[in-house]
């Protein structure tokens, strides 16, 4: 295990009816002057918007519309309303999308600069507009983590980056918010959230027991619940479970003392800035083709993976053939909620890989659990056709 320091400063408020709290929470942090941020008008329709607005007070200014891989135009709009309306406090309501975009919003807001300078690592923000989040898609774990993804869909790069600044000061949890979520991006949130686990699971790290029974209870507590959630969209129970196992999947916990490999999601976000296809699927469909392709880099993992999560039997199997046949279990049970497993299912065909490989590679070779170079990527792209 490597030595660590866990820090997160982010006021997890979980569970039925906590919303109310908006009105303490919001003048704790300073907000007179309020942006709220949501995406494309589904918390009209659930009537968590009125809710909302309901407890933030009169000084209110909003940004709608936020994609769902937010774009940097997006982002702008944000930063120059808060500039102009001298904006003190942003609430973001919505998924991870609105959330990583609030992000950028409150650290942009802030600097003088280009903001894209920040995301591309050309630039540190020193300071940044403070910020809560009211949840409703269980997916990215944003509402607990500094994390941010942000795509240029002018120049077709997507990047993800992080700051201490960017933590949210609170974050509230209803269920109940969730309900409203379709089932395909339900679908899609579980996969992000079992892909979050991976990226953390997959390490060369010695004395871990810890990290990988909690990496491994939650990939089972999440196999468990889909099935059953799928059946009943607006079960509190199911949705509950999943709401809490994607913030536990990210909000640094899992990554105390390990060092998580992150290439499929660097992999993937190339996918998504050329064709702008949900997250959740294209992770769908390139986890378990590296999976595959990095297999020799550790079978050991791979195999318990496949015995601890699985429940595969390796009796009379060598350790590779179990470690595959946790690998064929991934893809099989991603099919069985009705995830995406070739990237043919979004129409994409061989014609732009080596735009992606190239856009993938911006920073240069990476991946922990094995690097990865151009090569690479391109074969792993080849495999998900």
């Amino acid at each position: 295990m490597n030595n660590f320091t866990f820090y997160n400063p982010t006021r997890l408020v979980f569970g039925k009816g906590v919303l109310d709290q908006l009105r303490s929470l919001i003048p704790a942090y300073g907000g007179n002057n309020i942006l709220l941020v949501y995406g494309g008008g589904s918390i009209k329709k659930s009537g968590l918007y009125d809710q909302v607005l309901g407890h933030v007070g009169p000084n209110v200014h909003e940004l709608s519309g936020v994609e769902p891989n937010p774009r940097l135009t997006t982002v702008q709009r944000g930063i120059d309303i808060c500039k102009k309306e001298d904006i003190d406090f942003i609430l973001a309501v919505g998924g991870g999308s609105v959330i990583d975009c609030v992000k950028a919003i409150s650290i942009g807001a802030k600097y003088e600069g280009d903001v894209w300078d920040i995301i591309t690592r050309k630039a540190k923000p020193t300071s940044a507009v403070p910020f809560g989040t009211v949840l409703t898609l269980a997916a990215t774990g944003s509402e607990m983590n500094a994390g941010s993804v942000i795509t240029n869909w002018e120049t077709q790069e997507k990047y993800g980056w992080s700051s201490p600044l960017t933590f949210p000061r609170f974050s509230i949890l209803d269920p109940q918010f969730t309900f409203s979520v379709p089932r395909n991006q339900t679908i899609y949130g579980m996969v992000d959230i079992m892909s979050h686990v991976f990226e953390q699971y997959f390490h060369h790290g010695e004395n871990t027991q810890v990290q990988d029974e909690f990496c491994e209870g939650i990939l089972r507590t999440v196999i468990r619940t889909a099935p059953k959630l799928l059946e009943n969209l607006e079960s509190y129970e199911h949705r509950a479970t999943v709401l809490y196992s994607g913030t536990m999947a990210l909000n640094g916990i899992l990554a105390m003392g390990v060092q998580g490999d992150w290439a499929t999601h660097n992999i993937e976000h190339a996918v998504s800035a050329v064709y702008d296809i949900p997250h959740g699927g294209g992770l769908a469909i390139l986890f378990p083709n590296w999976m595959e392709y990095v297999l020799d880099e550790g079978v050991p993992r791979f195999k318990r993976l496949a015995v601890n999560v699985f429940g595969i039997d390796p009796a009379g199997k060598s350790d590779r053939e179990t470690a595959m046949e946790g690998i064929r279990a991934v893809r099989s049970f991603w099919s069985s909620i009705g995830a995406p497993s070739r990237l043919a299912d979004y129409g994409i065909g061989g014609d732009k890989l080596e735009v992606m490989a190239d856009k993938a590679m911006v920073y240069g070779p990476f991946g922990h659990f094995k690097k990865l170079d151009r090569d690479d990527v391109l074969a792993i792209y080849r495999k998900s056709l």
